[in-house]
């Protein structure tokens, strides 16, 4: 059982346990956003990829999942107005960035509908390596497990806090919106000081080692780390708010798949389709980056190694 296997039966066991909820209306957003979720990768990523072998199209069908996230938090809550017009925004803001961009570039470069993202052909390559019987099924499952965690841990957060009937913003939900605000800022101004980089000739074959790219190899990576871990954070008091009306597995299960959301967008930048892939072709195709990875952190940012 490969690791995208093990990440399907993890959120499916999620979803099925959180389904037990006594709240009416986490029930319902669950259920519809599953449904919801599940038409779309199936049409958007798994028939492509079937018929032409490209997992790439996960990178449409995520962050519109996310996007829809952001949908059923806005139309089914009946939580608080404020946190829920908040947080339904957050989602759609995650979301459809990083959509449109993904279709945006598919239009002007091919990748995607033409050709598959490196990080897809280092995921084919590791398949490959382990041996695996079927790796046209392991590369499925690998593209339905963010399928399967948009069903359950990337929507819990904005679920519980969409439930929430509390009119009065907590701390720690002022604290995981600032952070989100920061951590959005922070990504954006990353990937603004990568797109100048690559635009400008005279860096043709060179490493980006400029802003914030100085200080980590991946800032933007960090930050939707970061984006993720504050809507984590603000997810707490609504959260505990559950402790008396729910069951002990199902409270305890939400709290989990709560907090899952940043444990999986912290694999998933790092390992499976973030820094690891990405290095892996570019030490290959710019001779200065090795010393690069030598002088600077992978994913959290510090000072540069002398």
């Amino acid at each position: 059982m490969n690791f995208g296997t093990l990440l399907c039966a993890f959120f499916i066991a999620l979803l099925g346990i959180a389904l037990g909820t006594s709240n009416a209306t986490l029930s319902t957003l669950l259920i519809s956003n599953a449904i919801a979720q599940l038409v779309l990768f199936v049409v958007v990523a798994c028939i492509p990829y079937l018929r032409t072998g490209r997992m790439s199209y996960v990178d449409i069908a995520w962050p519109f999942g996310v996007a829809l996230i952001g949908v059923h938090v806005l139309l089914l809550g009946d939580g608080d107005l404020v946190r829920r017009g908040i947080v339904g925004g957050i989602y759609l803001m995650i979301g459809l960035r990083m959509g449109i961009g993904a279709l945006t570039m598919a239009k002007t470069s091919g990748v995607i509908f033409k050709t598959e993202f490196p990080r897809y052909q280092y995921r084919h390559m590791m398949l490959e390596k382990t041996g695996t019987k079927h790796p046209k099924f392991h590369a499925l499952a690998e593209i339905m497990a963010q399928g399967f965690a948009n069903m359950s841990a990337l929507a819990l957060p904005g679920f519980l806090l969409a439930i929430n009937p509390n009119s009065t913003i907590a701390s720690w939900e002022i604290a995981g919106i600032a952070l989100w605000v920061v951590a959005y800022i922070f990504e954006s101004t990353a990937d603004a000081q990568k797109l100048r980089f690559i635009a400008n000739p005279d860096n043709k074959g060179g490493v980006c080692n400029i802003g914030l790219w100085r200080y980590s190899r991946h800032p933007n990576y960090f930050a939707e780390w970061l984006v993720w871990t504050g809507l984590v954070i603000a997810t707490v008091p609504s959260w505990l708010a559950l402790a008396n009306s729910e069951t002990t597995l199902v409270w305890l299960s939400l709290g989990i798949g709560a907090v899952a959301a940043s444990g999986m967008l912290y694999t998933t930048l790092v390992y499976l389709t973030g820094a690891v892939p990405a290095e892996y072709y570019s030490a290959q195709k710019r001779p200065a980056y090795k010393q690069y990875q030598q002088t600077t952190n992978r994913f959290f940012p510090w000072f540069p190694k002398s």
